[in-house]
């Protein structure tokens, strides 16, 4: 019986460790674009590897990142991010010239991006950045392939969101 509580304390040891693991996981979100969801309607999603230098990676590290006014173009069967603001370290080295806004090349297979050609130019679609985020230590940028709302899309929606916060409410109160 004196084994028991060992055992015991060893397994909510375990236990805790293994909580730790995961929560330290649950956060990997670099920077969100929430506005894309409220000005466009996202059909399908892609997530892309982003070609970076040194300064930007320590940048991102530290949340200095925007990509609320960012784009997607493409050219040449290559995919850019245009108007992305990562803002460098005052901490950078001094023999670069850190430029926050430049294009950065996105990293697709090639039968994602003729996919997404596809897309934007006969089907009239947007290519819109949703996310950055880490994944195996490596920076991923997801990108949705979007459709601009109408102003009145947008009251809808807003007026279904209401709707379900105070059905929400009524059922709490009952």
């Amino acid at each position: 019986m004196s084994t028991t509580p060992a055992i015991i304390l060893w397994i909510t040891n375990r236990v805790s460790k293994m909580s730790k693991n995961v929560q330290s996981g649950v956060n990997r979100t670099i920077a969100l674009n929430k506005r894309a969801r409220h000005d466009y309607s996202i059909d399908e999603r892609f997530e892309a590897g982003i070609v970076l230098e040194g300064w930007e990676v320590k940048s991102l590290r530290a949340g200095k990142v925007q990509i609320v006014e960012s784009y997607i173009l493409l050219k040449d069967s290559e995919a850019f991010l245009f108007g992305a603001l990562i803002s460098p370290l005052p901490t950078a080295s001094t023999h670069i010239s850190p430029e926050p806004q430049r294009s950065r090349k996105l990293l697709l297979h090639r039968s994602e991006l003729n996919r997404l050609v596809g897309a934007v130019e006969r089907k009239g679609f947007a290519l819109i950045p949703t996310a950055l985020y880490w994944k195996n230590g490596k920076v991923k940028l997801e990108l949705g392939i979007a459709r601009g709302k109408k102003e009145h899309d947008k009251r809808e929606v807003e007026k279904d969101r209401d709707w379900q916060r105070q059905k929400a409410q009524i059922m709490r109160h009952k």
